[in-house]
């Protein structure tokens, strides 16, 4: 097995060279979220814009940093792909193949063959670890623009510009995915690469600690579908909330129907995501994933959105303007703790 020569994850994949390229992407990133930060406190507080035409370019630069560092991500999982096979020694392919058709995999799914002419590959989405961050602010930058195209509003610009400040510092600080690549991934492939020439039964024994996860996570193809649904949702959802915080200043019906167009496609995304998962908690977990708590606080989110569409509806009526706007930052607010549970509270979602 020519891979299980080698010591490190690093020996095998270009990380350095990863970094080198993706590092400097972050960089122009927070420079130009710092500029679109200053530009929106100065418009906030002033009630006519200023540096207009320099703030308009903003957006569409920080988007098109962000998808060039997303394409970066994506040559990276390519070669994870490509350079890291689960190899096996042929004396172990026969013996292997019948347990694996002995034993059941989660939820009763066996796990497929190993056929050593295609030794399995990691097929790892984009958007897990640190780099889940990446994918969801990227996301809000995008409708971030497309709002502002849509709605020349000088202070709605501002807050956008604001958020993605925010976003953007709190994604060079703690998760950006180019300063530690994928770092759970590693520790979990580190002592397989590190194994070097064990005996045939201690490979066998990393290869099913790794095998099963390769399979009903990494491979799975809910995990292409069910996350980035989930975090164009959450983009979404934060347009909603800047435009609810609009409703409670005055009433602008303009900007009000902005915020409920992208309310109608963050709740569709959001409801076919979470549909989707449901056969995926099947098939990796089995019947005992419904009291997961980010399961729970998800149900949670969702009928608060579906509450604040149905305000909607009525909002000519009195005051019903005002208790829509407030559903909308309370949507926010619960897609905020819906996301936090996988940090505090334990389950299958958790963050480890």
């Amino acid at each position: 097995m020519p891979c299980a020569k080698l010591d490190t994850m690093g020996t095998i994949l270009p990380i350095t060279y990863f970094s080198q390229i993706g590092r400097p992407l972050m960089a122009g990133l927070l420079v130009l979220a710092c500029l679109a930060g200053l530009s929106g406190a100065v418009n906030l507080c002033r009630d006519r814009p200023v540096w207009q035409r320099a703030a308009g370019l903003l957006l569409p630069l920080t988007c098109l940093v962000f998808l060039a560092g997303f394409i970066w991500i994506c040559w990276f999982h390519y070669q994870i792909y490509h350079l890291l096979p689960l190899e096996l020694p042929a004396a172990v392919h026969e013996w292997l193949n019948r347990q694996l058709a002995n034993a059941a995999g989660p939820a009763g799914h066996s796990l497929p063959l190993y056929n050593p002419a295609q030794p399995p590959r990691y097929t790892i989405p984009v958007w897990i670890e640190n780099e889940k961050y990446y994918f969801w602010f990227m996301c809000y930058a995008g409708m971030a623009y497309l709002g502002g195209r849509r709605q020349r509003h000088h202070r709605f610009l501002a807050v956008l510009h604001l958020l993605l400040a925010v976003q953007v510092v709190i994604l060079f600080a703690v998760a950006d995915p180019f300063a530690r690549p994928l770092p759970q991934f590693s520790a979990e492939v580190g002592p397989w690469l590190a194994a070097g020439e064990r005996h045939a039964a201690a490979q066998v024994g990393l290869f099913m600690q790794l095998y099963p996860r390769m399979i009903f996570y990494y491979n799975a193809h809910y995990m292409w579908l069910h996350p980035p649904l989930l975090f164009l949702a959450y983009a979404s959802i934060t347009i909603v909330f800047v435009v609810s915080g609009f409703m409670l200043v005055r009433r602008e019906p303009e900007l009000e129907r902005l915020g409920y167009d992208f309310a109608k496609f963050g709740y569709l995304l959001l409801t076919i995501g979470m549909l989707l998962g449901y056969p995926w908690a099947l098939q990796a977990w089995g019947p005992n994933w419904w009291w997961d708590p980010k399961i729970c606080s998800s149900l949670m989110m969702w009928a608060v959105f579906t509450t604040y569409l149905h305000t909607r509806l009525y909002a000519n009526k009195p005051a019903m303007w005002y208790f829509s706007a407030i559903l909308g930052i309370v949507c926010f607010l619960a897609m905020l703790f819906t996301f936090l549970t996988s940090f505090y509270f334990p389950g299958e979602h958790t963050f480890q």
